[in-house]
């Protein structure tokens, strides 16, 4: 389990950078209206959206089989949970997953879209949000203790 939760900490810090990167890129693409190019801009986008995705399953995947994520899981039903147990039980899960859902929402939208600033636009928004979302759901305490 420790490999899992090491895992699922340290390739946090790739996830963000390449997510803080396709959101700059985009805004600065967005802004600019440049020409969306396949062999730079969609791939910072695509990567971005698959290593977030490789972070949620690893994240499902230690909430599933740690004790620790067990243990939130059946304190859910019991009254009064305290912040740290709802923050591990509910809200980080539930938060990135949606933070997830909007990040594949602004893939699929740029994809759908002809115009370049559309699809810079796109991703800009949607990916944006996620980020923001799963900035607002890091145990930064954890992190740098």
């Amino acid at each position: 389990m420790e490999i899992i939760q090491n895992l699922h900490s340290y390739f946090a810090y790739i996830v963000l950078a390449i997510l803080i990167l396709a959101v700059i890129n985009a805004l600065s693409g967005w802004l600019s209206k440049k020409e969306f190019r396949f062999d730079k801009d969609l791939r910072i986008s695509l990567f971005a959206l698959i290593l977030s995705h490789i972070q949620l399953l690893i994240g499902l995947a230690l909430y599933f089989t740690s004790a620790n994520g067990l243990k939130a899981i059946q304190t859910l039903g019991v009254g009064g949970l305290n912040a740290s147990a709802r923050l591990l039980a509910l809200e980080h899960p539930l938060t990135n997953i949606i933070a997830l859902a909007l990040i594949t929402i602004g893939w699929s939208r740029h994809k759908k879209k002809t115009d370049d600033t559309a699809k810079f636009k796109s991703i800009a928004v949607f990916y944006g949000l996620g980020l923001l979302l799963i900035l607002s759901q890091i145990p930064w305490g954890q992190w740098f203790n």
